[in-house]
C-alpha cells in the first residue's frame, strides 16, 4: 500500500507523493462508520497512517491524508470502544432492548423500548446502536 521505492528526481519535475495515507484515510472512515466491527478498520488506518508519514519522511515527499487517517483511525477506536463498553456494562439491558425492539411493529411501540431504555440506562438509544 505504501510506495516505498526511492525514485531520482530531476530538476523541474514534481517530488512523487505517497498514496499509503489515502488507504489509511479510506480504512479510517469505515471504521469509523462500522462500529464495533470497524475497530480493526480503524486499526489499519492508524497503522497506515503512521507508515505513510514515515515513508515519506524517508523519501522526502508528502503524504497527503496521512494524519488524516490516524485521527479517524483514533475516533473510530475511541467509539467502538464506547460501544463495546456499553454492550458488556449494560448486558441485561441491552437483551431486553433488543427483544422489545424486535416485537415492535409500529413507532409507537418503538418509541416505548427507546423509552424503556434511556429510563433503564440514562443513555439514547443510539449508544446501542448494533
Amino acid at each position: 500500500m505504501t510506495d516505498n521505492s526511492p525514485e531520482p528526481r530531476t530538476d523541474g519535475q514534481p517530488p512523487r507523493m505517497e498514496r499509503g495515507g489515502l488507504w489509511g484515510l479510506f480504512f479510517g472512515m469505515a471504521g469509523l462508520l462500522l462500529p464495533p466491527y470497524g475497530a480493526v478498520l480503524s486499526v489499519f488506518g492508524v497503522v497506515q497512517g503512521f507508515r505513510a508519514r514515515r515513508a515519506a519522511r524517508a523519501n522526502g515527499t508528502t503524504a497527503p491524508g496521512a494524519i488524516l487517517s490516524v485521527a479517524f483511525g483514533l475516533a473510530g477506536l475511541l467509539l467502538s470502544g464506547a460501544m463495546t463498553y456499553v454492550a458488556i456494562a449494560y448486558r441485561d439491558e441491552v437483551a431486553d432492548y433488543r427483544t422489545c425492539s424486535a416485537r415492535a411493529h409500529t413507532v409507537a411501540t418503538q418509541s416505548e423500548c427507546d423509552d424503556a431504555w434511556e429510563e433503564s440506562t440514562g443513555l439514547p438509544p443510539n449508544a446501542v446502536g448494533w
